[in-house]
């Protein structure tokens, strides 16, 4: 039997780098929703805009929601002993959830769970794409766990809003004087 290793995964939106054509984006956002609403799977032309908008080249200047994620997880990093750890992306970035599982996976991870920054309820990534892309991966890979740590509980998402409110609230009083 294989020894227990726990992965986690903190999945973000992902964002479009600056300097990437629009009108790449602007194809591959028309070819999603063409294929959403006919219910088809990706076109090969979808797929390869996909991933040439996720595989394009960044850095700070050019994607700040990257480096952003990229921060969260440094600080995120030394509260999870030591349990593998990598980040995904949603969209327009990579690596994709599913590329990061099977990363992983490959790294001997047994059980993984999945954290997302997107903490409101209702949100299409959030609420649907990710349990839907899970629901996939634990099919095949029935002898890991995965885990999806969602819904957020509201009180612990209210109570840490308040506090950057009062925060900021005694930096301005501060300023005031």
């Amino acid at each position: 039997m294989a020894a227990f290793k726990q992965g986690v995964i903190l999945v973000g939106h992902g964002g479009i780098p600056k300097d990437c054509p629009q009108e790449l984006v602007s194809r591959l956002k028309r070819l999603e929703s063409q294929r959403c609403a006919s219910k088809q799977p990706p076109s090969d032309e979808e797929i390869q805009l996909d991933t040439t908008i996720r595989r394009w080249a960044r850095t700070k200047a050019t994607d700040s929601y990257q480096s952003g994620l990229e921060a969260v997880a440094a600080v995120l990093k030394p509260y999870l002993a030591e349990a593998l750890f990598t980040v995904a992306y949603n969209e327009f970035c990579a690596p994709t959830l599913e590329e990061a599982v099977e990363d992983l996976i490959s790294q001997g991870a047994t059980s993984i769970t999945v954290l997302t920054t997107m903490f409101t309820p209702g949100g299409s990534h959030s609420q649907i794409e990710i349990p839907e892309i899970l629901d996939q991966l634990r099919s095949k890979h029935p002898g890991v766990e995965l885990r999806y740590a969602w819904p957020f509980d509201l009180q612990l998402i209210a109570k840490t809003l308040a506090e950057q409110l009062r925060r900021f609230s005694m930096a301005a009083s501060h300023l005031d004087r």
